[in-house]
């Protein structure tokens, strides 16, 4: 599984020459929540706009690097095609509050997790209670792949069934999701 906070900051590599052509700044979403693209920062301090590359044109997700097909894979966007990102945009993934449908908050997103061999639909949440109750008691990991039709990711919240909350699993770290 893929953890969108661990791409976000990795180097943009042409896997034809090479050459970096970028950091991911951050991941986009299509309306239905399914990965859609990054958004890329190509270091050109004059370069108006947004510049991102659709998720099939990435070749590799690595622990240190994106490969992509080539440069050209790389386009400007028009705002209204990013509303939906993780941490940026109109409409953002992190921090949104995750709650049952009887109305009983489970945390708030502070990860994404997606299988890149399974396409992109989101899998799993990463949930925190907050600073101190992460160092206390650790962050929340819930599948929602075990709930295909269940699960309404709203613009405010996301909304999940009664019985997601006896399916929580307590994180030692963010890191022992596998």
């Amino acid at each position: 599984m893929i953890k969108v906070q661990h791409l976000i900051g990795l180097p943009v590599i042409d896997y034809t020459t090479g050459k970096q052509a970028g950091i991911v700044k951050d991941i986009w979403f299509d309306e239905h929540w399914v990965l859609k693209g990054m958004i890329v920062d190509t270091g050109r301090w004059m370069a108006r706009g947004i510049t991102g590359l659709l998720w099939e044109t990435v070749v590799a997700c690595g622990e240190d690097a994106v490969l992509i097909s080539d440069r050209q894979a790389m386009r400007k966007l028009v705002a209204n095609e990013v509303t939906r990102c993780f941490q940026t945009g109109m409409i953002r993934l992190k921090d949104l509050p995750v709650i049952t449908q009887e109305g009983f908050q489970l945390g708030r997103i502070s990860d994404v997790y997606f299988d890149q061999n399974m396409g992109t639909p989101i899998v799993g949440y990463e949930l925190t209670d907050g600073f101190i109750s992460d160092l206390k008691e650790g962050r929340k990991w819930l599948r929602i792949s075990d709930y295909p039709d269940e699960v309404t990711l709203g613009e405010d919240a996301i909304l999940v069934p009664v019985r997601a909350e006896e399916d929580l699993e307590h994180m030692a770290t963010s890191e022992s999701v596998n």
